[in-house]
């Protein structure tokens, strides 16, 4: 049987999304007609696979958590909301510090072994912390992608 991540966890900036929400953007978020706009009045998008990963983790029956460093923790929850987003993470670490202190977090609240866990974020340092954990930690350049969520399980099953 092929081996699978228990938890498979987000960071949000660069990963999920384009932007630092802390920095480049203006909370707070509303809804105007069919998009999500900041108080500037300013369109926010994210990566365009970031809905088709999320919902095909979530129907196969992973998981989902966020670790973000963020310190616009308000911001970044609306968003998640707004996105339509917030359904699929069982497990939610927004504050700044850590990363380590996140998935510390994470493994109490869930009794998940690091090992069993899969990790996105576009920051090297990040993953070198997170990867001595045992987390599996994988680098996002452009946006988590389908194609990147297919590679990574694979390389998880052979680990």
């Amino acid at each position: 049987m092929e081996k699978k991540p228990k938890i498979v966890v987000f960071d949000l900036d660069y990963t999920l999304w384009p932007f630092w929400v802390d920095t480049h953007v203006t909370p707070p978020f509303k809804k105007k007609s069919d998009k999500i706009v900041d108080l500037q009045g300013h369109s926010i998008k994210y990566y365009s696979d970031v809905p088709d990963v999320l919902k095909q983790l979530f129907d196969q029956g992973y998981e989902l958590g966020i670790a973000s460093r963020t310190t616009e923790i308000k911001g970044a929850k609306q968003l998640l909301h707004l996105f339509g987003w917030d359904k699929y993470f069982k497990y939610i670490e927004i504050f700044p510090g850590s990363k380590v202190t996140h998935f510390s977090n994470i493994h109490k609240n869930s009794k998940t072994d690091y090992k069993d866990m899969l990790f996105f974020d576009d920051e090297h340092r990040n993953i070198v912390d997170v990867a001595k954990l045992g987390v599996h930690a994988v680098l996002v350049t452009d946006g988590v992608t389908l194609h990147q969520l297919e590679e990574s399980l694979r390389a998880f099953s052979k680990r």
